[in-house]
């Protein structure tokens, strides 16, 4: 256990001073969209690209994988906007509660975590889950947060909103583009290459501590709740989805797969360590977004990413 947690702890650490350097105002909050552009832009992107390049396709793109983590995504959706809407919450909050209790943070966190504690053996099946959560969990929960809108075509509109987005968002295109790239056997022109591997590497440390940055400015300049979401006090509940049930499904669903011989034993681990990641932090722009309680959101984020040290640590420990 020892051992995880010194692989762990800097990663977390790195979470915690971009919180505390936010909160003490060292980092000014105006300058926090900027890391946030660097890391979704440049370097994220870069560090994807060199993953995908590497990693063998059937990896990347192994149906059995994209099935599992769609159905097992699927139930937590299911049951953290029923849990809402049994409270009297309307469908931008159900579904965006539902969103945060599904997708973790695979792309700024999950990526150079689980690689450092599994090498290149983990990129595939890690690289795949935020391919699967941007194309398809967050289009069906956009489309859901629209469901009682009063325009007949609300939901559809919601759902080509969010996939426009998704051909905005750098991160599944860098790891199609590596992708091709590595079937092609196409190498980048040197110096091209080395400037890809700079930003690369500045992706890991750059990304952890802005995640801490954006925690602390969600708590500093909290959005105001709207109507019956003020009432909505289930930031432990979801967190628990997120943490617990989450990775728990993944992994007795996996096991049965594996047992089938549909899954390769190999994918299990990284994909149960990548469920039981912490929510991801983007969730909060899309609840503002599609007129969700924020403040809510941030709550979920922040409490799972403070509580993951803890319950990540302890899946690797049993996993492992």
């Amino acid at each position: 256990m020892l051992a995880i947690l010194a692989v762990t702890f800097p990663f977390f650490a790195l979470v915690l001073c971009g919180y505390l350097a936010a909160r003490a105002r060292l980092l000014p909050l105006d300058a926090v969209p900027g890391l946030n552009i660097f890391v979704l832009y440049f370097a994220l992107p870069c560090m994807l690209f060199r993953f995908g390049s590497s990693t063998p396709p059937h990896r990347l793109f192994d149906p059995a994988v994209a099935a599992l983590w769609l159905l097992c995504g699927a139930v937590v959706i299911a049951a953290a906007a029923w849990q809402a809407r049994a409270r009297g919450a309307g469908w931008p909050d159900a579904a965006m509660g539902a969103l945060v209790a599904a997708f973790p943070n695979s792309g700024f966190m999950g990526v150079p975590l689980i690689l450092a504690l599994l090498g290149d053996a983990g990129a595939g099946p890690v690289m795949a889950t935020p391919l699967v959560d941007l194309v398809v969990t967050t289009s069906v929960c956009i489309g859901l947060s629209q469901w009682g809108a009063a325009t007949e075509h609300g939901p559809a509109r919601a759902v080509l909103r969010a996939l426009q987005g998704v051909l905005r968002n750098p991160m599944p295109w860098s790891i199609l583009l590596g992708a091709l790239f590595g079937v092609l056997g196409v190498g980048l022109w040197a110096p091209l290459g080395r400037t890809v591997a700079l930003l690369g590497d500045a992706a890991s440390p750059v990304a952890l501590f802005t995640i801490g940055a954006v925690l602390a400015r969600s708590q500093m300049r909290p959005t105001a709740a709207a109507g019956d979401s003020a009432r909505l006090q289930d930031a432990p509940l979801l967190s628990g989805l997120k943490l617990l049930l989450h990775p728990l499904l993944v992994w007795g669903l996996g096991w049965l797969m594996v047992g089938q011989g549909w899954m390769a034993p190999s994918m299990l681990v990284p994909l149960v360590m990548a469920a039981a990641l912490p929510a991801a932090s983007n969730v909060s722009l899309l609840a503002e977004r599609f007129g969700a309680d924020n403040g809510r959101i941030a709550r979920v984020i922040l409490w799972s990413t403070a509580l993951a040290f803890f319950s990540f640590s302890g899946f690797v420990a049993l996993m492992t």
